[in-house]
């Protein structure tokens, strides 16, 4: 067959050669050791966690080499697009301080010289590899209807074959040059498929940068390259884009590992280069006594989103993910607290090929452990920007009382043991609550082994005591002396004879956090009171005298 002038008949539009085109798109000056990785989501605007997961082992890999991180984005499949999704993923990949050095951006531009980095905009660069293909016999057009397609699975699946589309099951993969013109005459639609090997089980071996050494048997099928509208497929764009990007390194998830004699075939057809591949296992959640993938229909935690509503701060968010990265992180981070994550040595080889578990509880560990490191005015200020989104009532408060809630926020900070709290800023509603009267809820946890009117009595006789000019050695004595002059002791006492006493002085220290506070276990008390002032404190205390009547 004339193979020129099949590929005149199909591509009659496609003008341009490889060669011009590759002249457009250079070796990237970079050493042998800086790599060049992307990131490349289809424009949905929904990250999934383990999305985030794989940009942030994209982005640590190349620039901890010193290299390239780009967005790309894949958009020929135009009916998952969503309006805007792009300015999503670009913002909310940069809220987590994950950023690009090229690509799509969140205004509909781009920034660097190796774009368009759209798919969509790249359609003539797709053909005109094609183009190619097809006058190296590498590629033919195939007519088959919908109905043919399903008449073929249907007599391989009855005769147990393979299915797909290849050796003898490849219907138009022979047809004559006056048949293909008489269908083109016809306006028959056509798709291009790849001339694969037939009647091969060629196997060989893949070293895979995370997974090691992995068998792959040659590719047979003879895949879609171009669809009937002319638009590529995810096989034929990415090896053709990540060619011309100069990508050193596929970071990907492992659904694509069984695509890997594909691509890899693809690029000795096109004569390219691969890139070095790195198949990420996905994050799994424990479902009972079982494991499963963790799912963006079943978990709240598997979007993105869903950190940023509850709070989390980014970097715990990072700090957690590069644990199940790589394992050592932990260790790292124990000897090196103040350093920047982005100089930890990051390792493709030390991530996990079974996937890592996913633990919130340990992600929340996290954030409580970074919080308490915070001073009271960086709290202040990402709870701030928090509830102005999230929780409009506490935003409120905090500006209109910003002095007082540093003021608190301070108690417990900057000591050795400094208290654990909060663990996102979803929790500082409830944190702060009993510090305003707009957001007390007068709800009271009081102790059930004591009887109200004792408690009662407790809290009338304490009012006429309380004096907010005491220090903690006074007022702690002042606690101590009620305590003798109702029958509570100290703790000491207590202990040798339950029976012998209706409580300890530690009761009756609880009885008073519980009229100040509504709650068990707060911050230290002394220091509370005098944030409150006085008058706060002696009407929260005829409060709760109120609620036990």
């Amino acid at each position: 067959m004339d193979t020129m002038k099949l590929a005149a008949l199909l591509l009659p539009e496609i003008t341009d050669t490889p060669a011009q085109i590759e002249a457009q798109y250079p070796s990237r000056n970079l050493g042998n050791k800086q790599y060049v990785t992307r990131f490349a989501p289809s424009p949905t605007g929904f990250i999934h966690i383990g999305g985030l997961f794989a940009a942030l082992v994209c982005e640590r890999f190349a620039h901890r080499s010193g290299g390239i991180f780009y967005l790309r984005i894949e958009d020929t499949d135009k009916k998952r697009e969503v309006e805007g999704g792009i300015a999503e993923i670009v913002n909310a990949l940069a809220q987590f301080g994950i950023l690009f050095d090229e690509g799509a951006t969140q205004d509909g531009q781009e920034v660097g010289a190796y774009g368009r980095y759209k798919q969509s905009e790249r359609v003539n660069i797709y053909q005109t590899y094609a183009k190619q293909l097809i006058e190296k016999g590498l590629a033919y057009p195939c007519f088959c209807t919908e109905e043919q397609l399903n008449d073929i699975r249907q007599k391989q699946e009855a005769l147990k074959l393979t299915p797909g589309y290849y050796g003898e099951w490849a219907a138009h993969r022979t047809l004559a040059l006056a048949e293909i013109e008489q269908f083109l005459n016809d306006g028959k639609p056509f798709v291009l498929r790849l001339k694969a090997p037939e009647n091969t089980d060629k196997k060989f071996e893949y070293n895979d940068s995370i997974r090691g050494k992995v068998e792959i048997v040659e590719n047979t099928q003879d895949i879609v390259l171009l669809k009937s509208d002319g638009v590529p497929t995810y096989h034929f764009a990415h090896a053709i884009d990540d060619h011309l990007m100069r990508t050193t390194h596929v970071i990907r998830g492992d659904e694509w590992l069984s695509s890997l004699p594909i691509h890899l075939q693809l690029f000795a057809f096109l004569g390219f280069t691969p890139p070095q591949y790195a198949h990420i296992s996905p994050i799994m959640k424990m479902d009972g006594s079982s494991k499963r993938k963790l799912s963006k229909r079943k978990d709240p935690e598997a979007a993105v989103q869903y950190y940023h509503e509850q709070g989390y701060p980014k970097q715990a968010v990072i700090e957690y993910l590069l644990t199940l990265a790589n394992s050592n992180y932990e260790d790292w981070r124990r000897d090196n607290k103040q350093t920047a994550h982005t100089d930890f040595p990051f390792s493709l080889q030390k991530m996990s090929v079974s996937g890592a578990l996913f633990d919130l509880a340990k992600l929340t560990d996290i954030s409580k452990n970074l919080i308490a490191e915070m001073d009271a005015d960086t709290v202040y200020q990402n709870t701030l920007q928090w509830a102005e989104q999230y929780d409009q009532k506490l935003y409120d408060v905090l500006v209109k009382h910003e002095a007082y809630t540093k003021q608190i926020l301070a108690i417990g900070r900057g000591v050795q043991k400094p208290r654990k709290d909060i663990s996102k800023w979803a929790d500082v509603a409830h944190y702060l609550s009993y510090f305003y009267d707009e957001l007390f809820d007068g709800q009271y946890e009081f102790p059930t082994h004591l009887e109200k009117q004792s408690m009662q009595k407790m809290l009338e006789q304490y009012s006429v005591m309380y004096d907010e000019l005491d220090d903690n050695t006074g007022w702690f004595d002042k606690v101590k002396a009620l305590s003798e002059s109702i029958g509570f002791v100290d703790m000491k006492t207590y202990k040798k004879d339950p029976t012998a006493y209706p409580g300890h002085v530690g009761d009756v220290s609880t009885v008073i956090r519980v009229a100040v506070t509504g709650r068990q276990n707060t911050p230290d008390l002394h220091t509370i009171m005098q944030t409150l002032r006085q008058q706060k404190v002696l009407e929260r205390l005829q409060l709760a005298v109120s609620a036990l009547k």
